[in-house]
């Protein structure tokens, strides 16, 4: 497999493999891109619960980021975990100069319920989003970047619609935490929207999801994709490591990035 296209992945390391960083990577791989990455924190977790978060300090996250971006370069820019909003102060302008796709998955609370974005950062967060050329946020992201409640279809076009109006290019609400047997993911772009909808698995084995969306995401914007091809064959991948997941630990496993390789054995 020739790999196209660079992403820069910045977000947190997750110890156990399942998502931040390590997601990104093996996501990005999958998709055919050469993965990159800045490093936030080092968080301490496993299938059950984050632990510990060590922040890095911003001037090292910058110093990442800088040099990535002079050599090997990047095509498109992802961003995860972020931390503080110290990170993100120190980062946006860096971001914004790149000139290059930026797409946000908003990290703020990971699935145990440790927060993984201090409260200021909330606020330079949403900032950072008219810079960004998709954010992904999952319902109750979406709920607190917007103010807005976010608990069926009509309130995931809403928050989607607002933050279109705070200046980003597309918007990909998931709905994995709402109620119900099939699942939608809305991508709202001002020309149009586009429902992804998916049965819902049966499997507590879902963590990094979010992280692993985004990042085939950014793949394909660095491939130079549309962002609707770009967002479908992300949304197939998923489903597909989300079917094929190994089952492990005793808590939300991770999924299996490597299901393409696995459904055709002879790829190469």
């Amino acid at each position: 497999m020739r790999l196209r296209g660079r992403v820069l992945a910045i977000g947190g390391s997750d110890c156990g493999g399942g998502a931040g960083i390590q997601a990104d990577i093996k996501a990005l791989l999958a998709m055919g891109a050469h993965g990159m990455t800045a490093l936030t924190a080092i968080t301490v977790q496993d299938t059950r619960a984050v632990r510990a978060v060590h922040l890095q300090p911003p001037a090292q996250v910058m110093a990442e980021v800088a040099t990535v971006l002079a050599d090997p370069g990047a095509d498109t820019i992802k961003t995860g975990m972020l931390g503080s909003a110290a990170i993100i102060e120190a980062l946006a302008p860096t971001l914004i100069d790149a000139a290059l796709p930026l797409v946000i998955d908003p990290v703020l609370v990971a699935s145990s319920g440790r927060r993984l974005l201090d409260v200021p950062g909330l606020g330079a967060l949403r900032g950072l989003l008219a810079h960004a050329a998709l954010v992904t946020p999952n319902a109750p992201e979406a709920a607190a970047l917007t103010g807005t409640e976010v608990a069926d279809g009509g309130g995931m076009r809403r928050a989607a619609e607002m933050m279109l109006r705070a200046g980003a290019g597309a918007v990909l609400i998931k709905g994995g935490h709402l109620a119900g047997d099939v699942l939608t993911d809305l991508l709202l772009t001002p020309d149009g929207d586009l429902p992804f909808r998916h049965k819902r698995l049966m499997s507590r084995h879902t963590h990094g999801t979010g992280c692993t969306l985004a990042a085939a995401i950014a793949a394909g914007l660095a491939q130079g994709m549309g962002l609707a091809a770009a967002a479908t064959r992300a949304e197939a991948y998923v489903q597909q490591a989300l079917a094929l997941a190994p089952g492990l630990g005793a808590g939300a496993g991770p999924l299996n990035h490597a299901a393409p390789l696995i459904a055709d054995p002879g790829m190469t």
